[in-house]
């Protein structure tokens, strides 16, 4: 196995016992929401996990080592330490050679998904092609780890305060299929439609796991996307959330916010613009996709990848 990592107990009996493996990422934790809150609901991801069946392995870099599954105390560090740095493709061997703390994003954790082996990752929603990126290039590292990494990824699809448009038009150029469940419409996080659509629709684990297995079987390298959408008793009305999100937009423009600076901003801003519901929203979408995919993980091991 790969000299980085470590696998929790519970994430190594799986393995030798043979059971489904689902990894998680940790910025949701560290970077995602407010201490208790962040912790609480890492841990009620990990038992829906469980109760659906698999084993969460939730992923970060913890003094030089790649942790696949954390113990109690390891999420606690990440939910209440400053000093957490947020982690992509680019700073995975600084944080790793320099033992530092390290939450991993959607990016990095499908690299060291796929390096211990699992093949499933939940998280709440990927990131994207960010508004006006055709003068500033901002385009989430996300896009290209999904386009080369073959780790598919169970999420509510992308923020409205990207460009969804140009976020799915980058997948198709990179080949990257976005299955939607339930729906033939897109998920735009807060909100169950888009206003576009998912390449396809696959209702089921059996028939989201025929086609993966398909896809890595025909030597057609990189993730796919598994858009589950919010449940509708969470879902917040998509007129008022994209008001909302040109609100926060014009906001950031007139306070100068740019660069890595924007996206946290124009969160915050959301969270309060909506008294709190658009983070209750948030923490309903990413354990509804634990559900998603806990199954899958499930349909995936009862038909192996050959």
């Amino acid at each position: 196995m790969h000299q980085y990592l470590s696998f929790s107990p519970e994430v190594a009996n799986a393995r030798t016992s043979g059971k489904p493996v689902v990894a998680l990422e940790s910025t949701i934790i560290s970077h995602g929401m407010p201490y208790p809150q962040n912790v609480r609901t890492a841990q009620e991801v990990e038992q829906i996990i469980r109760d659906g069946g698999a084993v969460p392995a939730t992923i970060a870099v913890i003094e030089g080592r790649i942790c696949i599954g954390l113990t109690p105390e390891q999420l606690e560090l990440l939910g209440n330490s400053p000093e957490a740095l947020k982690v992509s493709r680019r700073d995975l061997a600084y944080v790793l050679s320099q033992g530092k703390l390290g939450a991993t994003t959607v990016a990095a954790t499908m690299i060291c998904a796929q390096l211990a082996g699992i093949s499933v990752f939940v998280t709440g929603g990927i990131g994207g092609v960010h508004r006006g990126a055709e003068t500033s290039f901002d385009i989430s590292a996300d896009l290209q780890e999904l386009a080369q990494t073959n780790v598919a990824v169970v999420c509510a699809g992308v923020k409205s305060i990207l460009d969804i448009g140009l976020t799915l038009e980058y997948l198709e150029t990179h080949g990257v299929p976005v299955v939607s469940v339930g729906q033939e419409g897109f998920p735009a996080f807060f909100t169950r439609e888009s206003g576009f659509n998912a390449d396809f629709r696959l209702d089921t684990p059996a028939e989201q796991a025929s086609f993966i297995r398909t896809k890595w079987a025909l030597g057609l390298n990189g993730g796919v996307v598994v858009a589950a959408p919010v449940p509708e008793s969470d879902a917040m009305p998509k007129e008022e959330i994209d008001a909302i999100t040109l609100q926060a937009l014009q906001e950031a423009q007139e306070n100068g916010v740019a660069g890595k600076k924007v996206t946290p901003f124009l969160l915050a801003r959301i969270k309060t613009l909506t008294a709190g519901r658009s983070l209750a929203t948030n923490i309903a979408l990413v354990k509804n996709n634990a559900r998603v995919g806990a199954a899958l993980a499930r349909a995936l091991l009862e038909h192996p990848i050959t």
